[in-house]
């Protein structure tokens, strides 16, 4: 699976009781368009994992091609992650980065079991869009997207 290149997100959330939570993931992907639903993997034993499974809202922050910082902040275990990143509130008032590339604010619409993970399947419920390009993680390491030439006459990409 390392050689197919994923999206670069940072996930968010805030409980109840206040406290906002974040982890980075590269499963992400959009799922249906009527409902407009949205996927998202996130680890069974993850610190995280019970916050984003009782929540029932989450923002999924696509990161920019400058932002791989984040995305290795967020991927870490532990500690106040949201507190002490560039996060504030954005759509459903939840953390988000204004610079991201893009972000989509969903309810929970199910979570079902995908071996030890939770796949978390969001109902969109709002979205921003950028102007930066985006993150990608590829080969184990971050790239950014490059566009391909358009097909020349012969109609073969060079």
């Amino acid at each position: 699976m390392s050689r197919t290149p994923a999206p670069v997100t940072v996930a968010t959330t805030t409980t109840r009781d206040g406290r906002s939570w974040g982890f980075t993931a590269s499963s992400f992907c959009s799922l249906s368009l009527d409902p407009p639903l949205v996927l998202l993997c996130l680890a069974r034993d993850a610190g995280s994992h019970t916050a984003f499974t009782q929540a029932g809202v989450f923002l999924v922050n696509v990161l920019a091609a400058e932002h791989a910082h984040l995305a290795r902040h967020f991927a870490t275990r532990g500690g106040e992650k949201v507190a002490t990143s560039e996060f504030e509130p954005c759509e459903k008032g939840l953390p988000g980065l204004h610079e991201a590339a893009a972000r989509v604010a969903c309810s929970t619409y199910d979570i079902l079991a995908g071996g030890d993970h939770s796949i978390i399947v969001g109902l969109v419920e709002d979205t921003h869009i950028g102007d930066r390009p985006p993150l990608a993680y590829c080969d184990r390491t971050f790239a950014r997207p490059v566009p391909v030439p358009a097909a020349t006459t012969t109609g073969v990409i060079p």
